[in-house]
């Protein structure tokens, strides 16, 4: 007999961004030739840069003749590709060799799947509020217990809140898994390097791995603050990290993305070595490498050209996050983020809960955006609003929450 996996059952209500559409497209249906203004999902909104798009043509081109098709590429990622971004993190102090770099469809994919070379009892501790999919795949993956309302039990909750700058403390206990997002999603905060020494130095102590996703550091302008793990002595030893082509190239829907594996990467019961070879196994079992074509717009996407053309394009989203910004706290409303990151982290008005919050917004000013609670238990009472959005539509949803939010 054919049994489906019970843990599914634990997941609580529904998914973030799907109930998000449901709630939207229940307000189109009861308000006839209403237009909504969406601020909401973090998907990239720009057109692929012209050198990416060269790129990405000459991918094809080279599949239409016997001289430069190729088939199936390794598994880890093609060679010039894995030199690229191997080169570009030593640009900035990071000690990483290109065999330390394996080429994915999605740094999302990866979060969860980087699980599998881990023990089903292993710890795992994630700031709250997180990106839903750190909590939910291990839900899946049977190391929690049920939902409450303080979140899934055995699970380690990092709270980020106002008092701490939205930058977790330690966890008081061991953990042996740490998920760390910086720039942070939902909260826009960025570590600093003595934040992530802290965590560096108590994962060494405590024989645990950080699982550091990077995805948003193309943002970072601040040349104090670490845009990779790597920069923090000793991280070698002990951290994995995630980052990807969506947000800095306008990958959302092209999928590449990649995840470093130091060969000196330990766990409490493997030596050097050992987690780079379980991942490089993962990867040739299930996987049969990203698309050629993506990996040459990658390619583009880390020469010269291409850093100059994404570069400008991360500064538009970074301004669109200003105007975000500027409007809510000319409204009266706390806000934070935005500065180095894509999101704006706005405390709600009059106490309000989140998905009120998000109805309100929704009903007075046609805006969707994100309820700080879809993150973990330490967003409610909080929201965000994505910077990801054609200039005019920004400028016009910011203006009607100006002019139509009652606070």
């Amino acid at each position: 007999m054919a049994k489906i996996n019970p843990n599914y059952e634990k997941l609580s209500a529904g998914y973030l961004f799907p109930e998000i559409a449901r709630r939207t497209n229940q307000f189109l249906s009861e308000n006839e030739g209403t237009q909504v203004m969406r601020l909401g999902i973090g998907d990239t909104t720009e057109p692929i840069v012209p050198s990416v798009i060269d790129g990405l043509h000459r991918g094809v081109d080279s599949l239409g003749n016997t001289e430069s098709y190729t088939g199936y590429g390794p598994a880890e990622g093609i060679t010039q590709l894995r030199e690229a971004i191997a080169g570009f993190y030593n640009e900035q102090g990071a000690n990483i060799d290109a065999s330390e770099v394996f080429v994915s469809d999605g740094a999302k994919s990866d979060s969860a799947n980087i699980q599998g070379i881990f023990s089903d009892d292993c710890v795992v501790a994630v700031q709250d509020p997180a990106y839903p999919v750190y909590v939910d795949s291990n839900v899946i993956a049977g190391r929690t217990g049920l939902a409450g309302e303080n979140g899934y039990d055995g699970l380690v909750y990092m709270p980020c809140t106002e008092e701490n700058s939205f930058f977790p403390e330690l966890p008081k206990g061991k953990v042996d898994l740490i998920y760390l997002c910086s720039p942070n999603n939902p909260t826009g905060a960025v570590a600093t390097k003595e934040q992530l020494k802290s965590f560096v130095d108590y994962a060494r102590e405590n024989k645990a791995v950080i699982l550091f996703d990077s995805a948003y550091a193309s943002f970072i302008t601040d040349s104090h603050l670490p845009k990779s793990i790597y920069e923090i002595e000793g991280a070698r030893e002990c951290a994995i990290e995630l980052n990807s082509f969506s947000k800095t190239a306008g990958f959302t829907g092209v999928r590449l993305a990649w995840t470093i594996v130091p060969k000196t990467c330990l766990a409490e019961d493997a030596s050097e070595g050992v987690l780079h070879s379980l991942w490089t196994r993962r990867q040739n079992t299930f996987f049969n490498g990203a698309s050629n074509i993506v990996q040459s717009g990658g390619i583009s996407v880390l020469e010269a050209e291409g850093r100059a053309q994404t570069g400008r394009q991360v500064a538009f989203y970074l301004e669109n996050a200003s105007i975000i910004n500027s409007g809510l706290q000319a409204k009266g409303i706390t806000t934070y983020g935005g500065g180095n990151a894509p999101y704006v982290w706005l405390k709600t008005p009059n106490n309000l809960t989140s998905w009120d919050f998000f109805d309100k917004l929704l009903t007075e000013c046609h805006v969707v955006g994100t309820p700080g609670s879809g993150f973990g238990p330490a967003g409610e009472g909080f929201f965000r609003l994505s910077a990801f959005g054609h200039r005019e539509n920004v400028e016009a949803a910011v203006s009607s929450i100006k002019e139509n939010l009652m606070v």
